[in-house]
């Protein structure tokens, strides 16, 4: 099957098509016929030295662990799940990614696709909104009346907390630039702050809650918005958001999670939930996907579409 790896080089990382050979699904997984994956940005900078679950490390990585596809083949054990289902999912960040013709996955990361999404708006959709999900909800405990912030609104992770956040019934105030103000309010933000035109920490005070998806410098300055035992949730690691007090759990990695898939899922048909794809991209540039999407800021999510060649 084509794959798109990861090679080291001299110069650092690129990323070349390779033939591999295609993988038989073990108890409990599932073997996926990718039609579309999601493009996670900084991905590229975990590798050479990205490690499997053993230790080892991965030679000729494939990238990308958000997916929709078909159901190619099942393991032992999974049951109620035909050959030819449309399904969506993730895989955990030790596992090979979707950048492939096939890829397993553990039949509890995987759920039904949406069928009002195409397979390019349902691959869009996993590692941002149970990014949110599990920030707002597990980490956080948002309640509804409590006032959120959520830094860096217009991504592919902040689309889904702002719409999660007001889902929950909270008060929302959100950052984006100034091009992305009108895209932030429609997705429900009560308030819009243009961070390129003075420090939001001047501008928003007193928050229950901060949801940053930025990490650095916009991290740092987020801590004083912050009401007493405020809670900060980041997916970006930081030595101060750990050791401050007033934080119970301020750094997490996002996790498969069915149910959680479900229930987005769901909200996604429904209509109470929706995704936005930044650009679709063809397979002969995936390499060029990922190299481009590493120092830009768009509106959702970038996705190479499997089939496709042009």
């Amino acid at each position: 099957m084509k794959t798109i790896q990861i090679v080291p080089n001299s110069g650092g990382t690129r990323l070349a098509e390779r033939e591999a050979v295609q993988p038989t699904p073990g108890p409990g997984e599932v073997l996926i016929r990718v039609s579309a994956a999601g493009v996670t940005p900084t991905e590229l900078a975990w590798y050479p030295t990205s490690h499997r679950k053993d230790g080892g490390v991965r030679e000729g990585a494939i990238p990308g662990h958000e997916f929709s596809g078909v159901v190619e083949a099942v393991g032992q054990g999974v049951g109620l799940l035909e050959v030819g289902r449309a399904v969506y999912g993730m895989n955990d960040w030790f596992s090979e990614g979707s950048t492939a013709e096939c890829c397993l996955a553990p039949f509890a990361s995987i759920a039904p696709k949406p069928p009002n999404l195409t397979h390019e708006e349902a691959a869009s959709v996993p590692i941002g909104a149970l990014t949110a999900w599990q920030g707002l909800f597990d980490r956080a405990k948002l309640q509804p009346g409590e006032r959120v912030l959520v830094q860096g609104a217009a991504g592919a992770v902040g689309l889904f907390a702002v719409q999660l956040a007001r889902f929950r019934g909270a008060h929302v105030i959100a950052t984006a630039s100034a091009r992305n103000l009108e895209f932030v309010a429609g997705l429900g933000a009560d308030e819009v702050i243009d961070y390129t035109k003075g420090p939001f920490e001047e501008q928003v005070r007193d928050m229950d809650v901060v949801f940053d998806g930025v990490g650095g410098e916009t991290l740092r300055r987020s801590w004083s918005v912050l009401k007493p035992n405020g809670r900060m949730v980041t997916i970006a690691a930081s030595e101060e958001a750990t050791s401050d007090g007033r934080v119970k759990d301020a750094f997490f990695i996002v996790v498969p999670d069915q149910k959680q898939l479900y229930l987005v899922g769901e909200m996604l048909r429904s209509g109470s939930l929706r995704t936005v794809v930044d650009t679709v991209v063809p397979w002969t540039l995936a390499p060029e996907a990922y190299m481009n999407a590493v120092p830009r800021r768009g509106r959702g999510k970038v996705v190479i579409d499997v089939v496709a060649t042009e």
